[in-house]
């Protein structure tokens, strides 16, 4: 990996990626593979639905938007599709100006506006979900020292992952939709070891609560939103963990393995217990998911065995939950 990074110097900066991520890719291209846990058994949806993103040239983030409706982003050029899970479609949406990312998403359908991680920017955005015009840019890391990752929508605003830094980032939302100035939250506990290559990665909101995946780790950590401090969810262990979605007591997380698994949480989110274990023939590298209509779940092929990625198309694969 360290020497395809070498053969492609000539692309541009946002390709170029650091070392941290070629070290990341290597750790995660394993073959796909289905494993068993005492008293679980793999589950293989009866079903598998792919939905190609035209001209897409690389993907990783996706949001569930209003019934069947999801947003997916182009990982590279940071662009966004708008698809429908229903009727397995999807077409460019947001054609965004040069130099921009698309890592994980969040749609805020009361506001129609959707936040964007910008990656190796150390960017957010956030765009109209009607007209798809660019509402905000926040600079949230400087791009030398932070990964802007992924994105969870809470009650009063957005929240943003830091791969390479013990930090949360917030953006608030106010009345009709306004936005506020972005603020940071230094992590304390077990989530904000950062000595792996990558480290802080999914998130998701529970009310007063913060989930979040630890890569590195393989963990996943509740965090307290006005202190910082972190908890580990026992029982909860996630190999290379990356995109997590919550629905009130179930918790989906994408894993290295070509796979997704559920698991039960207590009320307390103090513990979990593997439910399933989804796995499909048609996943190659996923990254992130969405529950849509809460009869699907979309979850994006990134194609990240090779970078630049190369494959022919870029898909998203929905599934059964």
């Amino acid at each position: 990996m360290h020497e395809n990074l070498r053969r492609h110097s000539s692309l541009p900066r946002l390709l170029r990626l650091p070392l941290a991520l070629a070290l990341l890719i290597t750790t995660w291209a394993h073959p796909a593979l289905a494993t068993t846990t005492a008293g679980q058994t793999p589950a293989t949806p009866t079903s598998n639905q792919v939905i190609i993103l035209p001209g897409a040239t690389s993907a990783e983030g996706i949001a569930a938007g209003p019934g069947t409706t999801f947003y997916a982003g182009d990982l590279f050029n940071g662009d966004i599709y708008r698809g429908d899970a229903r009727r397995g479609t999807a077409e460019r949406f947001i054609d965004v100006p040069d130099g921009r990312m698309a890592v994980g998403m969040v749609a805020d359908l009361r506001h129609d506006l959707l936040f964007v991680a910008g990656g190796f920017t150390g960017q957010a955005y956030v765009y109209d979900l009607r007209s798809g015009a660019t509402v905000a840019t926040y600079q949230l890391a400087s791009p030398e020292a932070g990964v802007v990752n992924d994105t969870a929508l809470a009650r009063d605003g957005v929240w943003f992952t830091d791969s390479l830094q013990a930090k949360l980032y917030f953006v608030p939302i106010g009345r009709k939709g306004a936005l506020g100035p972005a603020r940071t939250l230094d992590l304390t506990g077990p989530a904000a070891d950062t000595s792996a290559d990558f480290n802080l990665n999914g998130i998701q909101s529970a009310g007063r609560t913060l989930v979040v995946a630890h890569t590195g780790h393989g963990k996943l950590y509740t965090v307290d939103p006005a202190t910082g401090a972190s908890t580990p969810i026992a029982g909860v262990d996630v190999p290379n963990a990356d995109g997590i979605v919550l629905s009130g007591n179930r918790l989906w997380a994408v894993n290295s393995l070509s796979q997704v698994s559920r698991f039960r949480l207590d009320p307390g989110l103090t513990s979990g217990v593997l439910e399933k274990t989804i796995t499909s023939p048609l996943f190659d590298f996923p990254t992130t998911a969405a529950l849509i209509d809460r009869h699907r779940l979309a979850v994006v092929n990134a194609h990240l065995t090779t970078i630049p990625p190369t494959s022919p198309t870029y898909e998203v694969i929905v599934v059964e939950p």
